[in-house]
């Protein structure tokens, strides 16, 4: 029998408990890591209660997390014992398609931590020395929010956002937000629409340049005063809903850009003559590419907030109290760590 940890394990969708397991030994290539803060996803919440359609059970979650090294190979990466790291938690083939062309994101038997295979909620975990990243300056607590600011990164990205552009997200959760941030670091003219007024003022507090409650305003009427009835040049679907993508689609200009990064379970059904009409661009974004160096360096350089991103944190003991916090948010928490160490 190994040395025990705590690990945090969704059994079925709803049924979540701490559990005591032998801690993970590592295999030549990888590293041992101790974590010190892991954040809770929409995704990890999506899998506790039954929405995420690519999760299977039962499921440690986790993805978002800082960690100091325990034990590692030499290596030629200067990666040590003692050092506080990130990984990427997208395991991919290195064998499809997409993989041979370089998308390594969108690995069509893609294993993202927490959602296919066993996460990063558990004292100590094993990853491959190559997915390691040195947090150089950053503390633990802003090195767990890496990973979600690249998602957010990543989809700006693909839709190649510029300082010409005025654009909207729809969805003020930490993913949008973090789109937010990452289309005013290009420039752009960003406004924020959601159904919860906390949330809105969260996302004017980092910078948004205007926001929208979308149940009390007329979105419609407010866009179209927005931008002189040109409406937007990028919509940005950061909720994951069928309504929100219609909206998009409504709000977005002639020869626009539509930036898919919500995800869900419900189908959408329009008339995609629409598509047509006003020659849309529309662009799936998926995990994230090779951002992790990049915004660490960035998030080293300058602030962006993230100090005022997190809202509450728990105690690993206290975890499944974390993840009953998010179930029942009423808009007034934004992003969770839980503390490991």
């Amino acid at each position: 029998m190994g040395q025990k940890m705590k690990a945090v394990l969704i059994k079925e969708p709803g049924k979540i408990e701490i559990i005591e397991k032998d801690i993970p030994e590592r295999k030549k290539g990888e590293a041992l890591l101790k974590i010190k803060y892991c954040g809770i996803c929409g995704s990890d919440l999506a899998t506790y209660t039954g929405n995420q359609p690519f999760a299977t059970y039962p499921r440690i979650p986790g993805h978002e997390f800082s960690a100091e090294i325990v034990d590692i190979d030499e290596n030629n990466v200067g990666l040590r014992p003692g050092m506080l790291v990130t990984a990427n938690p997208y395991f991919n083939c290195g064998k499809c398609y997409p993989c041979r062309k370089g998308k390594v994101n969108c690995c069509e038997t893609n294993e993202t931590m927490g959602v296919q295979r066993d996460g990063s909620f558990a004292e100590y975990i094993t990853m491959p020395i190559e997915r390691i990243y040195q947090g150089k300056t950053l503390s633990a607590k802003w090195l767990a929010l890496i990973e979600p600011f690249t998602i957010g990164y990543h989809a700006i990205e693909r839709g190649n956002v510029s300082e010409d552009d005025n654009v909207l997200v729809f969805g003020a959760g930490p993913i949008g937000i973090f789109a937010m941030i990452s289309a005013k670091l290009r420039g752009a003219h960003v406004y924020v629409t959601d159904i919860l007024d906390q949330r809105l003022r969260k996302a004017l507090e980092l910078g948004a340049d205007g926001v929208i409650n979308g149940k009390t305003e007329n979105l419609e009427k407010t866009v179209y005063e927005i931008t002189n009835g040109d409406l937007m040049d990028v919509c940005v679907e950061a909720a994951g809903k069928p309504a929100t993508f219609l909206k998009c689609i409504e709000n977005v200009s002639f020869a626009g850009k539509v930036i898919l990064i919500g995800n869900g379970k419900k189908e959408t059904t329009f008339n995609h003559s629409v598509l047509l009409k006003k020659e849309l661009n529309v662009y799936g974004s998926r995990n994230s590419l090779n951002n992790f160096e990049d915004l660490i360096d960035l998030v080293a350089a300058k602030d962006v907030g993230l100090d005022n991103i997190v809202t509450n944190i728990f105690i690993v003991e206290k975890a499944v109290d974390a993840f009953e916090s998010l179930r029942h948010n009423d808009g007034s928490i934004m992003k969770v760590l839980v503390k490991f160490d």
